[in-house]
């Protein structure tokens, strides 16, 4: 009987190891390769059986011929994992990226297949390309230190409680409004609860007035933790680090408070390498999106692929400048190109100042420059 020897999958035109993650819940697949081309090898482990993956990059190694001491390049799509699995692999000795998923280019031709092999084939095939110098096959996700992660918790927290709250509050004039009952929710909501009246004099439904009582005491919580939260935020900010300075900067410019400083600092300034403004607008995702087919061309509007809560704060931003900042030049250029025109055009206008805005920030913060006109908080005695 012969014997069936089965040849090596590749003699390897790359010095090192390709290695894509498809993370799972229950399980995660591996993907080896040398290059472009190359039927992937891919083996499946226990979803975060970090031990078991230095076995298996020996035994790709061996399988497609490379020494052990090759170096590794590896890459897997940002989610839900974080970037715990990117520290530990750059601390083995490897070399990671982590992808942003919607910029992966896909195949737009009718249905397209999609499985995990599928997926590790398209990302190997994409990581050789990227190894190899083709910087545009996706966006890397710049990763950030322990440090500097944790601090984006507090700002996320406020907004998170602050959704909370504007959700319960709709929630309870909402059915009120059910029973054509208008009531301030203040303080004193519960002893007006109690006094309110329906239309034929009766009191309110039992069933609508423990609901109320329930949604009050969620509210009454959460605006409990916003105000602990706040008054807290000092305590929780090492001061020795880049972050803390960005915060305590950006609050001497008058129309900043301390949650927009918080976001811009955690979020963008405090740690991340900007090299030019262009860099920055597309981050937050203020860039224009212009279609141009043909003779066809219209603008799109902003491309809204950035940090979602940086841009929600420069936007609020905005409309505090032109309040509190009404002689500085940004106020002015507003006034004079969109202040006069109707609702929408002011909308138009307002994401406009607040990628100005945007770009003066970060100049003050990297050269010190006062934007033109602005005024600072006076000193405190």
């Amino acid at each position: 009987m012969a014997t069936m020897t089965r040849e090596r999958e590749c003699s390897a035109p790359t010095t090192c190891l390709l290695m894509a993650f498809e993370l799972g819940q229950r399980s995660w697949k591996l993907g080896f390769s040398t290059g472009i081309g190359q039927r992937p090898r891919v083996r499946q482990v226990a979803a975060g059986a970090v031990g078991v993956i230095a076995i298996e990059i020996f035994n790709a190694k061996v399988r497609l011929g490379l020494a052990q001491g090759a170096p590794v390049v590896s890459c897997y799509e940002a989610g839900r994992e974080g970037f715990w699995l990117h520290r530990y692999l750059v601390a083995h000795g490897m070399t990671n990226h982590v992808v942003d998923s919607s910029s992966i280019e896909v195949t737009r031709r009718a249905r397209r297949a999609k499985t995990d092999r599928l997926d590790l084939a398209g990302l190997l095939s994409l990581l050789a390309r990227y190894v190899q110098g083709d910087q545009r096959v996706w966006r890397v996700v710049r990763v950030p230190s322990v440090t500097d992660e944790d601090a984006r918790h507090l700002p996320r927290t406020w907004e998170t409680l602050t959704a909370d709250r504007t959700r319960l509050i709709n929630r309870m004039k909402g059915l009120l409004l059910t029973q054509g009952v208008q009531l301030p929710i203040d303080k004193d909501f519960l002893a007006r609860l109690r006094a309110a009246r329906l239309w034929d004099g009766n009191p309110l439904p039992p069933g609508l007035h423990e609901r109320l009582r329930q949604d009050w005491a969620q509210l009454h919580q959460v605006e409990g933790q916003l105000r602990e939260r706040k008054a807290r935020a000092a305590d929780l900010l090492d001061r020795r680090t880049r972050t803390s300075r960005t915060i305590d900067k950006l609050q001497q410019v008058q129309a900043i408070g301390h949650t927009g400083a918080w976001v811009l600092a955690t979020e963008i300034f405090g740690w991340r390498q900007i090299t030019n403004r262009r860099q920055l607008a597309s981050l937050v995702g203020l860039v224009p999106a212009p279609y141009q087919s043909g003779e066809t061309a219209h603008d799109q509007g902003i491309t809204r692929a950035g940090n979602r809560h940086v841009r929600r704060v420069m936007v609020q931003l905005a409309w505090g400048w032109l309040r509190y900042q009404p002689t500085s030049a940004l106020t002015v250029w507003y006034q004079q190109r969109f202040g006069h025109g109707g609702k929408r055009l002011r909308r138009i206008g307002i994401i406009a100042l607040a990628r100005k805005l945007l770009i003066a920030l970060w100049r003050y913060l990297q050269t010190g420059m006062v934007p033109d006109g602005a005024q600072l908080k006076p000193l405190e005695a």
